[in-house]
């Protein structure tokens, strides 16, 4: 599956790529409702039913009995099978994939915007690292993983939160002439592109003005506040059809996101000074928003998926309490605490002073460690959940959850 996104540049207008953008609930019911009835009416369900009471001798599989038309008695209801099979559609590898880089990018993603709208993002620091070259590596996160995340929602089959993905790029599409004067290109296919030169020459206060969390209207305000309702968008009490908590599965990944970036090497890659040598400074403010991240999505999938009668959930979470309560000691040297209950807490300061080499190299191998059972957590918590489905569990019509795609546009 996939979809062809296209950015007009002179009127850019994302609400064809989901259904459940910008339509009203009511009109989306009648025609989600009108359009199953027509298709099962005259279109590929009508074939299949014919088909499926067709026997083997090409005879009528229907038999008439005075005025009133009966079919076979050892035939099921086809019809009922089709709409069984719309309350709990099977989801392909490829959007169980995409499923799950959409939910661990929108967090990225979230993070990459919250630095850059951290006023100590545009100031100098006393380690000399300057504000200018902090700005460029905050904004090449950004658009990187603002890209993974467009690329995901291409293939992915949550519609909640891919409605949500259309409203950022809605708001990039109309914030495109802005977006240039800082070196960011929206592309047709909806990514965004970063001339590096011209960011760079555009300067700090430029781009402090298009991320300010102090107007709401602002470019980063509006894309943070569409982020903080897509990583939200299944709801604090959703389940699935199995009575499984979701935001459990969402924390998962999103841990499981947060584990790999603080074990990976690019996140302690040093910062380059205004000449674009390397210095011996981190960006500590990058890597402390990707350990404070890790730390609320770790306290976030345990309050949620503790209650979980699954067995693999049950022993993943066991795993990772187990690994963090053997690395007490060593996280509280990075003002990392475990309290009494086995939840994290992080110390800012302690964290922003410790030794950047001493946390690369802690986190190798425990972020990878709790990467890994995250990963298990939010398989078995997503394994039947992440079916994207007009139907609640229960067999009610669920308009926002509704969102059809079409395979080009």
């Amino acid at each position: 599956m996939g979809i062809s996104f296209d950015v007009q540049a002179t009127k850019p207008d994302y609400s064809h790529l989901f259904s459940s953008v910008g339509s009203a609930a009511g009109n989306a019911a009648s025609s989600n409702w009108l359009g199953d009835y027509a298709a099962i009416k005259n279109g590929s369900y009508g074939k299949l039913m014919k088909a499926y009471y067709a026997d083997s001798k090409g005879e009528s599989a229907w038999q008439s009995t005075g005025t009133t038309a009966t079919s076979k008695s050892s035939k099921s209801n086809v019809l009922d099978r089709i709409l069984e099979e719309k309350r709990h559609p099977k989801v392909s590898k490829e959007a169980q994939k995409a499923n799950a880089e959409l939910t661990s990018g929108l967090s990225s993603l979230k993070t990459s915007v919250s630095v850059l709208q951290n006023d100590k993002t545009y100031t100098d620091t006393a380690n000399g690292q300057s504000a200018a070259d902090k700005v460029v590596s905050a904004i090449k996160s950004y658009v990187s993983e603002y890209n993974n995340v467009v690329n995901a929602a291409k293939n992915s089959t949550l519609a909640n939160k891919t409605a949500y993905v259309a409203n950022v790029m809605s708001t990039s599409a109309t914030n495109a002439d802005k977006l240039s004067e800082i070196g960011i290109t929206v592309n047709s296919n909806g990514t965004l592109d970063l001339d590096e030169a011209k960011l760079k020459e555009a300067g700090v206060s430029k781009v402090q003005e298009m991320f300010s969390s102090k107007n709401v209207m602002s470019y980063g305000s509006t894309v943070a506040s569409r982020l903080q309702f897509a990583g939200a968008a299944n709801g604090s009490n959703a389940t699935d059809n199995n009575g499984t908590d979701s935001t459990a599965a969402s924390s998962a990944s999103s841990l499981k996101a947060d584990g790999k970036a603080l074990a990976s090497s690019a996140l302690y890659e040093k910062v380059k000074d205004k000449d674009g040598n390397e210095t011996d400074q981190y960006d500590i403010e990058k890597i402390f928003a990707t350990a404070k991240s890790f730390v609320n999505n770790y306290n976030r999938m345990f309050d949620a998926a503790e209650s979980s009668s699954n067995s693999g959930v049950l022993a993943n979470l066991s795993h990772i309490r187990e690994k963090t309560a053997q690395n007490a000691d060593a996280l509280k040297q990075f003002g990392i605490n475990v309290d009494e209950k086995g939840k994290l807490k992080i110390d800012e300061d302690t964290f922003k002073k410790a030794d950047m080499s001493q946390v690369q190299k802690f986190f190798s191998d425990y972020g990878s460690s709790i990467a890994t059972s995250a990963s298990l957590v939010d398989y078995y918590m997503t394994t039947q959940a992440n079916a994207a489905s007009g139907y609640t569990s229960t067999g009610a019509y669920n308009v926002q959850g509704s969102s059809r795609y079409a395979d080009t546009v």
